[in-house]
Parts: C-alpha cells; sequence; structure tokens
C-alpha cells in the first residue's frame, strides 16, 4: 500500500501549498531562484517545482496569487525599479538633447557671425588698400636696448 499525502484546505498536499507559497514570496520579493523572475503561472509552478497540474489543483493558492496580480500588477519590484530608471535616464537625455540643440543653435549663430565680420573685414582691408596702395600694420615699435 502506498502512501498518499493528506490533501489540505488548499486542494494539495501541505508540502506543496508550502512549496508554492514559498515560490509566490520569491517572485513577488524579485528573488526567485529558479525562473526569471516574471509574475506568471508557469514562473510559479517551476519556482515551487511542482508540475502545472499540481499547481491548477491548488486553487486557494491561485486565488491569493490572481487577488495579488490584481491589486499589484504583474511588475515585480525590481522591474518596477528598472522602469523608474529608464524614466530616469530618458528625461535626462531629453534634456540633454534639449541643450545640445540649443548649443548647436547658438554655435550656428556663432559661426554665421564671425563670417559676416570676416567678410566685412576682408571688405574694408580692400577699401583701404586701395585708398592708400597698401595696409600698413599698426604697429608701434617698441624701443629695444641702447645700442653701443
Amino acid at each position: 500500500m502506498t502512501h498518499r499525502p493528506r490533501v489540505t484546505e488548499d486542494g494539495v498536499s501541505a508540502e506543496t501549498a508550502k512549496a508554492l507559497r514559498a515560490a509566490m514570496l520569491r517572485l513577488f520579493s524579485g528573488k526567485p531562484q529558479r525562473t526569471d523572475g516574471r509574475l506568471t503561472k508557469e514562473n510559479l509552478w517551476r519556482e515551487a517545482q511542482v508540475s502545472r497540474a499540481t499547481m491548477n489543483r491548488a486553487q486557494p493558492i491561485l486565488a491569493e496569487w490572481d487577488a495579488r496580480i490584481a491589486e499589484h500588477g504583474k511588475t515585480t519590484a525590481g522591474e518596477t525599479r528598472r522602469d523608474a530608471e529608464i524614466s530616469r535616464l530618458r528625461k535626462k537625455l531629453a534634456d540633454k538633447t534639449q541643450q545640445c540643440t540649443l548649443l548647436e543653435t547658438r554655435l550656428h549663430a556663432a559661426a554665421t557671425a564671425i563670417a559676416a565680420l570676416h567678410h566685412h573685414n576682408e571688405a574694408l582691408r580692400a577699401e583701404l588698400a586701395a585708398r592708400t596702395g597698401s595696409v600698413v600694420p599698426l604697429v608701434i615699435p617698441r624701443p629695444g636696448p641702447p645700442s653701443t
């Protein structure tokens, strides 16, 4: 005669109910041991190391699972932190992109002004050269050391 474990009010043995609840706790706390941590029923039975059929017999435990998912969603604590970090980094990237665009606009404006000043300066030099024949630099010679 084989020994069959006693079925509890959870629809499964006490050992299986304990394994399923421990797996739920690990998944909900973001500390899976045997799965990728996503909050799916497939991960629940794999994490608990029971069969899908065994998990499906544990209707009260599945009702707890469904209630937790309905209340908190399928996002784990780790996924929530990751999503918050992604949002923060996206905002920072958008701010930096906006800042770069502004600086690029200023750079183009400065380059245009410098080019205009350069052309204006060249025109003035040409005009001065036409009037005097040559451009004389405005350098004042410095007195050197006395000659001996």
